[in-house]
């Protein structure tokens, strides 16, 4: 956590919802990524329940997904009342098979949920063609993969219809709790706009007395899920030292790569055409029980961070994917942060 000099100031200032730092937040965001097109929210799951509505996901459309993530990523589309349709992974680099992804699509899917396995770039041109084929958005969930890179861009740069990102205490960049949403469309932009806030166009809302406008309609369901101002402050100030954070962990992973080349236990987690930001340093192990063992024995705390979430019975009938359970089986992730010792690897 950054120091935060300004931060008392704010909580008696009488303005702690949305206002002057969230758009500041949001500027800073707009610059990182070069695009104007993204949204603060309140949460992770709030980004993702605008994302739904703004694409107009209704009741019983299924989705495509992978089942290797987190469950902050696919419970709110159980939640919306979307069916989950799980896809297969590369057990190679934990993220979407572009080839399963095709199989699942039938007439009844609205939407490709392209995670990004721990920070790990997936096959996003492959992912993306197959949605423009059948008509599909695609949304990418960046939960764990902020400042991550694809063919150089960053993600939320790479042609996706939506991005969506996680602000919550364990992530890159963190506001305590929030996150983001993007859209390569100005259209969907505006709806979600209004979306993320009740619906209201705040330009007309209120008359020339402050007091709330008959003339502003509310023509499309939304959310309260605007980012305040004390979580816009904490994730400014936690903009200064971000690309510091990322250059360490990404040379923290260079470090555990020529430390592991040498154990043929272990194989580096493989990430085609992508710069991982590193959020853990992943390996595919012979034995991950005792990998992960080991590693807590040498003061790592060694993890296989996901478990695939088809074994839910909140998802309906557990469905046996071998790229999944292959994956699952042999993937640990190691520490690899900023607050990872280079010596100590």
């Amino acid at each position: 956590m950054p120091e935060l000099p300004d931060l008392d100031n704010i909580l008696h200032s009488g303005q702690l919802a949305a206002g002057k730092y969230t758009k500041d937040f949001e500027d800073i965001l707009t610059n990182y990524f070069q695009h104007r097109s993204i949204l603060a929210t309140s949460t992770f799951n709030t980004a993702i329940s605008v994302a739904i509505s703004t694409l107009d996901l209704k009741y019983g459309d299924e989705v495509i997904a992978s089942p290797m993530a987190c469950l902050a990523s696919t419970q709110p589309y159980a939640t919306a009342g979307l069916r989950i349709r799980w896809a297969d992974i590369d057990p190679e680099t934990g993220t979407l098979s572009p080839e399963s992804v095709r199989s699942r699509i039938n007439s009844n899917t609205k939407a490709i949920i392209h995670n990004h396995f721990c920070g790990y770039p997936g096959y996003i041109d492959e992912i993306n063609a197959v949605g423009k084929e059948y008509g599909i958005a695609v949304i990418d969930d960046g939960i764990e993969c902020f400042g991550s890179r694809y063919k150089g861009r960053l993600i939320g740069n790479c042609g996706t219809d939506v991005t969506v990102f996680s602000f919550n205490p364990v992530r890159m960049l963190t506001t305590i709790d929030g996150g983001a949403v993007m859209f390569d469309n100005a259209e969907l932009l505006k709806k979600a706009t209004l979306v993320r806030d009740c619906g209201i166009d705040r330009s007309i809302f209120r008359d020339d007395l402050g007091e709330i406008s008959s003339e502003c309609d509310i023509n499309v369901q939304g959310y309260s899920a605007t980012l305040s101002n004390v979580n816009s402050y904490i994730g400014i100030q936690q903009f200064e030292n971000l690309e510091k954070r990322i250059k360490t962990q990404r040379k923290n992973a260079k470090k555990w790569a020529e430390r592991l080349k040498d154990y043929g236990d272990y194989k580096p987690l493989q990430s085609v055409n992508g710069e991982p930001n590193y959020w853990v340093y992943g390996i595919l192990a012979n034995n991950k029980r005792s990998c992960i063992k080991k590693f807590r024995e040498c003061g790592f705390y060694a993890s296989g961070v996901h478990i695939n979430n088809n074994i839910y019975s909140i998802f309906g009938k557990e469905e046996t994917l071998p790229g999944v359970k292959k994956f699952y089986d042999s993937f640990v992730a190691l520490p690899c942060g900023w607050w990872v010792d280079e010596e100590m690897i």
